[in-house]
């Protein structure tokens, strides 16, 4: 399955106003330690748009999932190879490492354990399932490690 077939979840009226009114919070520097504003360059329009994101770290890298899968944010991501997250004047930049689909289990479930409150709606698997559960699922969700901008 090629990823222009590969579907995502658009988010929903009430999942746009959340995101806006709760982005405006973290970007004056409110929220928990883990949100972050991120902010990336649209690949056509070259506008920046920016959406409150789960920041994960496990074993001392920092990786971000899409889990409503393909997203815009995503596509935008990967044209552009960074992306900075912000939270309040604190604005740090990153180059993007795409994970492959053979090292995203892992991450995958540890990501969805760590914010289930928020994520568990996008995932046909309980948080707390073993890391195999998460394999025939790698294809839907991307994910990316964050390398610090040189």
């Amino acid at each position: 399955m090629s990823r222009q077939t590969i579907p995502f979840q658009k988010p929903t009226l009430p999942d746009r106003l959340f995101n806006r009114a709760f982005g405006f919070l973290v970007s004056l520097g409110l929220g928990f330690e883990h949100t972050y504003l991120l902010e990336v360059r649209g690949r056509k329009s070259g506008k920046q748009y920016s959406l409150p994101v789960d920041l994960l770290i496990e074993d001392g890298k920092q990786y971000l999932v899409a889990p409503r899968g393909y997203t815009q944010w995503v596509r935008n991501a990967e044209v552009a190879g960074e992306v900075c997250l912000r939270k309040g004047r604190q604005v740090r930049k990153f180059r993007l490492r795409a994970l492959a689909e053979v090292e995203r289990p892992p991450i995958l479930k540890a990501y969805l354990d760590r914010f289930r409150r928020e994520v568990q709606r996008f995932f046909s698997v309980p948080a707390g399932s073993p890391v195999e559960a998460f394999v025939p699922l790698a294809q839907r969700y991307p994910a990316f490690e964050l390398l610090p901008d040189a």
